[in-house]
């Protein structure tokens, strides 16, 4: 019997979700701190292409995020690059607004992706049903 759970979610652009799936990324950054109500709650991890990826939004993941602070300076951002693997050439680089780092603290990969039917939405999803 499967069991039915809805969950909010959070896009997260290939590849750089890729590298979050791998366990190579612990820090999402945001030009925004995450909301608190999603702190320590299961968020559904919505894999979209972007301009390198040749599919369809899709559920790969359950994600947790712990904490999250603002990065001070751009040197402090990329003092930090190793957790949240973003360079100076990256389309998501340090530009005119500031940075947020959202510790990933738990990754529980799906056993398959699951392409969404419904509207992604831009930043976070809400009530999406996923069947496990």
């Amino acid at each position: 019997m499967k069991l039915k759970k809805t969950y909010p979610g959070i896009n997260i652009q290939f590849p750089i979700s890729q590298l979050i799936l791998e366990g190579k990324k612990t820090i999402e950054t945001r030009t925004y701190p995450i909301p608190k109500k999603y702190l320590g709650q299961e968020l559904l991890m919505i894999e979209t292409p972007g301009k390198a990826g040749s599919f369809k939004a899709r559920a790969v993941a359950i994600i947790k995020f712990s904490k999250c602070y603002k990065y001070k300076s751009k040197s402090e951002f990329y003092a930090d690059s190793k957790k949240h693997r973003v360079n100076p050439d990256s389309p998501w680089a340090w530009k005119d607004k500031s940075k947020w780092g959202w510790i990933i603290t738990h990754i529980d990969l799906l056993d398959r992706p699951i392409e969404l039917k419904k509207e992604k939405g831009i930043v976070f999803t809400k009530e999406i049903d996923l069947y496990r």
